[in-house]
């Protein structure tokens, strides 16, 4: 028998190198990249529906007959009651002299 542990690994001779990050390394590497076909791993742009400019949410707990009467007016509409929300606040702005934008 050997004087070996049976599962053991010389790692004597292996070295640590850091990889080579000058600019025209790189560029010499995403050239041979290119020519052997290999394709980029960098994350993409997130893909599915652009985002919104409405993004604030306001959660208005109201009365019942209120609710019913703001779901009945967008439908009749054809609007979202959020569109509803806006121009009643576009409206009390106007009516107290304050800058809906601010």
């Amino acid at each position: 028998m050997t004087d070996k542990p049976a599962f053991s690994i010389d790692v004597g001779d292996l070295k640590r190198r850091d990889k080579a990050d000058t600019p025209a390394t790189v560029e010499r590497l995403d050239r041979a990249a290119d020519t052997l076909g290999f394709v980029e791993r960098s994350p993409r742009k997130r893909r599915g529906r652009p985002p919104s400019p409405r993004t604030g949410q306001v959660h208005a707990k109201v009365l019942p007959p209120v609710a019913r009467q703001i779901s009945a007016e967008a439908k009749r509409r054809g609007v979202q009651q959020g569109v509803l929300i806006e121009e009643a606040w576009a409206l009390y702005c106007a009516a107290n002299g304050i800058d809906p934008e601010a």
